[in-house]
């Protein structure tokens, strides 16, 4: 499996020229991501760190160019990083929007992880899913079809929220605070 560095997606993310406040919200996911997903190695010790702290680290690579080409960043992005040589990456990108599968009967995927940690991320703070449904709502639901559609996908969240804390420590109302911890820990 080709996964790039962290070193590496971030030289992406300059060639691409992303906006400074995508690329914070890019890194805040990739933070929560890792965290959560080494909460999760104890439960599933086959899921990957690299993999999914640089499919959350990359998840918007192609978000700035969307404001004018109105393309469908999770399926630009998942391309892209596919054409360059990490599939594995692209197809979690692919599904950072909306997950292929929602089922709680299987182990936690990487591409869970990384799809759950963008939806607790606003601008660049961990906020509870509430929070972030409402912002969806009055930036994205203008339309019928959409405010279905995001109805549905937070029902999914929901139900992804809770597959995933079941096996972890904490509440999701900890994760903030817990980031927060990991963050002053690491800047020591």
């Amino acid at each position: 499996m080709n996964i790039p560095s962290i070193k590496e997606c971030f030289k992406l993310i300059k060639n691409i020229s992303m906006m400074d406040h995508i690329i914070d919200h890019s890194i805040m996911v990739s933070n929560i991501a890792f965290f959560i997903c080494i909460k999760l190695k104890k439960q599933f010790p086959n899921l990957n760190t690299r993999l999914v702290t640089s499919a959350a680290l990359l998840h918007d690579i192609t978000k700035t160019r969307s404001f004018d080409t109105k393309e469908i960043h999770s399926e630009t992005g998942g391309l892209m990083l596919t054409s360059l040589g990490y599939p594995e990456v692209g197809n979690i990108i692919r599904q950072h929007v909306v997950l292929d599968f929602y089922g709680n009967d299987s182990p936690v995927s990487e591409q869970e992880i990384v799809n759950y940690s963008d939806k607790r991320v606003l601008h660049d703070k961990v906020v509870p899913l509430k929070k972030r449904l409402e912002y969806i709502k009055l930036r994205y639901g203008t339309r019928k079809e959409f405010k279905d559609h995001i109805q549905i996908m937070w029902a999914n969240t929901l139900d992804l929220e809770n597959k995933i804390f079941y096996h972890l420590d904490i509440t999701p109302g900890q994760l903030s605070e817990c980031i927060t911890q990991e963050i002053k820990r690491e800047s020591y």
